[in-house]
């Protein structure tokens, strides 16, 4: 029974040389991630939890269990059948080998390694909440910390080259695509939204009076963001002479932002469209956040409070906000060293 609390192990040695009882009972996980043993029908059951009722991203899940599967695989070659059997030895084990790689991986960096490890420990949290262990192994087991990367932001300049470069396909800003996709990027810009957050907005999330956009965030939790003034008449030139000709293409639908054939522009569809405008515009090195980062960047150089800027940026944690502040310091820094009289030799 998955639940069941075995008999404590006391290294490698004892997990590989189960009893005639256990034998006979439970059949040893196979060498492909564990199929069939208890400790696959806990990853099952962890990953029905995260989709049904913690409703993560379709996204979010597929690295969870991309994740899981190798650590049912490589606990399953140290012979532990069920969740409970798992030490935190076995998790150290785990965490190094992300780190070393092998012949059918190659080493992960610090971060992929802290995000599968992120994965392991929801795991073994939700066997303990749900009986299936008897304690949690990965408890102590701390993730390798990443080398701090700051947000890539560009300057208000660039930001406005970025705008006027967005004309559509066919290079003319007062075609249908052309107007839908300076409304886009204004939108971006304007509101620090995510472009999958963008693409999910529908018409009726709009109120262009009080410029204000209802959006839903990772999680499904829905946050209010401002636009401002050149967003709004944007997107009110978008919805005015633009989404009427795109809808009609397709059969309707309550979607902002339309593609050529009438449905909802994917998220893929959005990236395009900034790519396209960044080769126009001659920047280099635009990335979906780009937009997101220079939004929360600018706020925080105009004076904003950094709480402000984690409600607008929709984190959970101003820890997250924060990494932000130290773009501005680095701004201060430069200012300092090219302005002040004393600052260099």
């Amino acid at each position: 029974m998955m639940g069941g609390s075995p008999e404590p192990t006391a290294g490698r040695g004892a997990a590989l040389s189960p009893s005639p009882s256990s034998r006979s009972t439970a059949r040893r996980p196979a060498r492909d991630g564990g199929a069939g043993s208890a400790l696959d029908s806990a990853v099952r059951a962890y990953l029905g939890h995260l989709a049904v009722e913690r409703g993560l991203a379709a996204n979010t899940l597929s690295s969870y269990r991309r994740d899981l599967r190798r650590y049912a695989q490589v606990q399953a070659g140290r012979g532990r059948e069920e969740v409970g059997e798992v030490s935190e030895e076995d998790v150290r084990a785990f965490l190094v080998g992300l780190r070393e790689g092998d012949e059918d991986h190659p080493p992960l960096s610090a971060g992929s390694a802290a995000r599968a490890l992120v994965a392991v420990r929801g795991l073994h949290r939700f066997a303990l909440r749900e009986g299936l262990a008897a304690g949690d192994p990965a408890h102590d087991v701390k993730p390798p910390t990443p080398p701090r990367r700051l947000p890539k932001a560009i300057s208000l300049e660039d930001v406005e080259r970025l705008l006027a470069a967005a004309a559509g396909p066919s290079g003319d800003p007062g075609t249908a695509r052309g107007l839908r996709d300076r409304a886009l990027l204004e939108l971006l810009y304007g509101s620090g939204a995510r472009i999958s957050e963008a693409v999910g907005l529908d018409v009726d999330d709009l109120d262009l009076r009080d410029g204000f956009a209802r959006v839903a965030g990772k999680g499904g939790k829905a946050r209010v963001v401002p636009m401002g003034d050149y967003a709004r008449e944007a997107v009110d030139a978008y919805l005015v002479r633009a989404r009427p000709e795109l809808a009609g293409a397709g059969r309707g639908g309550p979607a902002l932002f339309l593609n050529a054939r009438g449905g909802r522009l994917s998220r893929q569809g959005a990236w395009m469209v900034l790519r396209a405008a960044a080769d126009r515009a001659q920047l280099s090195e635009v990335s979906p956040h780009t937009l997101r980062h220079s939004f929360a960047t600018h706020l925080l150089d105009g004076g904003a409070d950094v709480r402000v800027v984690q409600e607008l940026l929709g984190h959970a944690s101003v820890t997250t906000t924060q990494v932000y502040t130290l773009v501005t310091v680095q701004l201060l820094r430069e200012v300092y060293a090219t302005s002040h009289p004393r600052a260099r030799n």
